[in-house]
């Protein structure tokens, strides 16, 4: 029987350079489960390049970039006094976890009906846009179990700010997958992670690996500190190389649809 492997883009909607070059990974490379952010500017230009394409579309929910899809006002825990989203930054520097769970779920709920309003379906997975806050994962965990979706979020003790490895997995549904992201490595090589990936496949359950491909823009340049590592994606991932690879090595790539 082959192993699985499951090669998820975020980020679809940050910016147009970033929806370019995700758009690449999926027509021309290997990528088949895409997380949209829904309060971009770029949303919808990225929802265009990818409507007609058969794949897994998820729900990759933002409270720190842009601004939000709720009234400002009634989440006031989740913004600047400009009514933007408090940073990553923000999150990462603040002692205590400032997210109020109340207010986290109306903006959840504002995005999940962008996601409708757009797809006219719910998404194929649902997850979140890294911040240091459980009380934010804890919401995004409760609203997937209400509305009956597929969570796929933050495994146990794991911070999507960092490498993610060390067989860390959770459950999909009934699945088990093991998830891997290592791109904010300092000398990551997305080649090499995939190799190692292959080499020691699990057997009871799926091997997923979260990438960012993208090109660069003026405003990923400015509202990211991954940057580098996104261009580097792209190309392993369109590399006729690598597909030849995955064949030889009778990996089954599957999609969210597939759990």
């Amino acid at each position: 029987m082959k192993n699985k492997l499951l090669l998820r883009a975020d980020d679809l909607g940050y910016s147009e350079a970033v929806n370019y070059g995700i758009e690449k990974s999926v027509k021309e490379g290997l990528i088949n489960n895409v997380g949209i952010m829904l309060n971009m500017p770029a949303t919808k230009h990225g929802y265009h390049l990818l409507k007609d394409q058969e794949i897994a579309f998820g729900q990759h929910t933002n409270i720190c970039v842009g601004r939000p899809l709720a009234n400002p006002k009634d989440i006031p825990s989740l913004v600047e006094r400009d009514g933007s989203f408090k940073s990553s930054s923000t999150y990462r520097n603040t002692a205590e976890d400032f997210v109020v769970f109340e207010e986290a779920l109306i903006e959840i709920e504002a995005q999940y009906r962008q996601f409708l309003h757009l797809f006219k379906r719910k998404p194929d997975y649902f997850d979140g846009h890294a911040i240091e806050s459980n009380t934010f994962f804890k919401a995004l965990q409760y609203f997937a179990q209400e509305n009956n979706l597929k969570y796929s979020g933050v495994p146990v003790g794991e911070d999507l700010n960092r490498s993610i490895g060390n067989d860390a997995a959770i459950l999909v549904g009934e699945t088990k997958v093991y998830m891997i992201m290592e791109s904010m490595n300092k000398d990551y090589d997305p080649w090499e992670t995939l190799k190692n990936i292959v080499a020691n496949a699990h057997e009871d359950g799926v091997d997923m690996i979260i990438y960012h491909p993208g090109y660069l823009d003026d405003f990923i340049i400015n509202h990211s500190s991954l940057l580098i590592p996104r261009t580097k994606e792209v190309a392993m991932l369109v590399d006729v190389r690598i597909k030849e690879f995955i064949v030889e090595q009778e990996m089954e790539l599957v999609s969210y649809r597939d759990l």
